[in-house]
């Protein structure tokens, strides 16, 4: 099973870089990055070219990361582990060779869910370096940075292995998966009392904790209401959350069998 996963996860590794689609997401990665420079070379021509501090640098991850790229990533890489080879008509070219289909489903999860963490990461990263570069000698700063980046990580494997687990039987699953998003996991998260433990979001802000994080700007509003869980008590609810979405995306795939349409 091992070398299975390996093998589908190298291949799907390299043949996503040449996907049209990869290309696009990388742009949307980007955005922040320039969002950064611009920020940083509208102060230099201002004349106030001093330190701008770790507060726009977490309101960054939180708006843009956090709420948006990290759940496009997810969404878009998670229910096309199955959608695509369907229509695609490529399904059945995988299943009848000698691998099981678990391990091409966890495979090509390993391949899509290594490529977005790599892409955040590589923008999380120059953001900080572009916002922060006077605090780079600031311990306090490099934490900041380490703890978003886990939170990060942690999102992406957790919320890509929903949507894959979505995209194994469920025909319009990116509509459902927008829904669950922008709507489920935006609104729910802010209601009072034991609720809010419902969503994703409630747990990888409970990591970030609002205590270490600067206050002011965007801050106040994303921790509005939040009563978080303790950090252990998250991580452990995220990678539970993950491993069952995974086992039941495996049996599903196994055990399904995908008609194509004309």
């Amino acid at each position: 099973m091992f070398s299975a996963v390996r093998s589908v996860f190298a291949f799907f590794w390299f043949a996503a870089r040449r996907a049209r689609r990869n290309r696009a997401l990388l742009l949307v990665c980007a955005l922040p990055v320039l969002a950064a420079a611009v920020f940083l070379l509208r102060r230099i021509l201002a004349g106030d070219p001093g330190a701008i501090g770790p507060r726009v640098f977490s309101d960054l991850i939180m708006t843009f990361y956090l709420q948006f790229i990290v759940l496009m990533l997810a969404l878009f890489y998670g229910t096309s582990i199955v959608s695509e080879e369907v229509e695609n008509k490529t399904l059945t070219y995988l299943t009848t060779r000698p691998l099981a289909k678990p391990a091409i489903l966890l495979g090509k999860y390993g391949a899509y869910t290594a490529r977005s963490i790599v892409l955040v990461a590589a923008g999380v990263v120059a953001a900080f370096l572009i916002l922060d570069y006077e605090h780079l000698n600031d311990g306090e700063a490099w934490l900041i940075l380490l703890r978003s980046l886990a939170v990060l990580v942690l999102a992406i494997i957790a919320y890509t292995a929903f949507f894959a687990f979505l995209g194994t039987f469920l025909k319009k699953s990116v509509l459902f998966g927008l829904f669950f998003c922008f709507g489920w996991e935006n609104i729910v998260q802010y209601f009072p009392g034991t609720t809010q433990r419902l969503t994703l979001i409630h747990y990888l802000k409970s990591i970030l904790r609002p205590e270490m994080q600067p206050q002011g700007g965007l801050q106040s509003f994303l921790f509005f209401r939040l009563e978080p869980s303790p950090a252990g008590t998250a991580v452990l609810t995220l990678v539970a959350f993950t491993a069952g979405a995974l086992v039941l995306a495996a049996v599903l795939f196994s055990r399904r069998e995908y008609l194509f349409e004309e």
